[in-house]
């Protein structure tokens, strides 16, 4: 059978419409996400739905400052979500939604002993407000044809509620039951066909007063620092790779600080395929390669994205 041909007067639109739908599925919803083209400019009025998944496995892959140990936990998530582009103060903005169904299961050591966890269910959802301030005008599908990037400089707030599968009588849960608050600065630099971003992020969390054995968790906040090298395709497709930084998270049970201060380095890659004008595929892998504090484990994701709206 042949392959879906690519509508060719719509290269530049399908690149930024892929990497706004596909910021939806970043590998975590805190600083260790890596997540490629979310400041890139998009059309207005257009609609996504993203379906994915994403499989992690060897150390803690949901919530890194829990105080455990010797962690072989394997995630296999089913993420959905929804995203629409609009127009705030005559630049681009979005807002995106999305909810991870995860199985988890493995085994840890909790201070000394051994423990094993088999469990599913709803993750925490979160949702997006993500602005352009400079350098990505509010247009149509039209006005693609001739418009190129060069600075764009933007920012976004990211929530998720205290929602999701949680037992206060086990350590190891898909949830954290509290609420957090991740704030954002994004730069986005277009050269040629390259484009160079760098993101600026704190993740502010409430206590989780459910906590493993009647007592309150919490926890300071994680900064974060990403860059990604972004090569776009005359096909529409794009790769990039993509490194993050992320320090601080230290935790407090009951007023007792754990051990768990993070100063960690991931790694990635994403290839991102247009199938037909509507649709696009993704594919992502993520590593830990120094890890202070819980970011022993690699990831893998597949997305597939259709859009609908705004002229597409």
């Amino acid at each position: 059978m042949d392959s879906p041909r690519v509508d060719m007067r719509f290269p530049i639109a399908l690149r930024y419409l892929a990497a706004l739908a596909f910021a939806l599925l970043p590998w975590r919803a805190a600083a260790q996400e890596i997540e490629p083209r979310s400041y890139s400019n998009v059309p207005i009025g257009v609609n996504f739905l993203v379906a994915g998944a994403v499989q992690t496995r060897g150390g803690l892959s949901f919530d890194a400052s829990v105080p455990i140990t010797n962690e072989d936990l394997k995630t296999t998530s089913l993420v959905t979500g929804y995203a629409r582009a609009f127009a705030l103060w005559g630049q681009s903005a979005k807002f995106d939604v999305g909810v991870p169904y995860t199985r988890l299961s493995g085994s840890a050591d909790y201070s000394g002993m051994p423990i094993e966890r088999k469990v599913s269910g709803f993750g925490r959802p979160a949702m997006r407000l993500s602005v352009n301030f400079l350098g990505a005008p509010a247009m149509d599908m039209a006005g693609f044809k001739d418009w190129k990037q060069d600075l764009i400089v933007g920012a976004s707030l990211q929530v998720a509620p205290p929602l999701g599968q949680y037992d206060p009588d086990r350590i190891v849960n898909i949830a954290s039951n509290r609420w957090s608050f991740k704030p954002e600065l994004g730069l986005s630099k277009a050269s040629g066909p390259w484009i160079t971003e760098l993101k600026l992020a704190a993740t502010f969390y409430t206590d989780n007063d459910a906590f493993y054995g009647g007592t309150t968790r919490s926890q300071d906040p994680l900064y974060a620092l990403q860059g990604n090298l972004i090569r776009g395709l005359a096909s529409g497709a794009w790769w990039s790779l993509d490194a993050t930084y992320f320090a601080g998270g230290r935790s407090q049970v009951d007023g007792l600080h754990n051990r768990d201060l993070q100063q960690n380095w991931r790694v990635g890659a994403s290839l991102s395929l247009p199938v037909d004008r509507r649709n696009s595929v993704k594919f992502a892998i993520s590593s830990g390669v120094y890890a202070r504090t819980g970011n022993e484990f690699d990831a893998l994701a597949v997305t597939w994205q259709h859009r609908w709206g705004g002229g597409v």
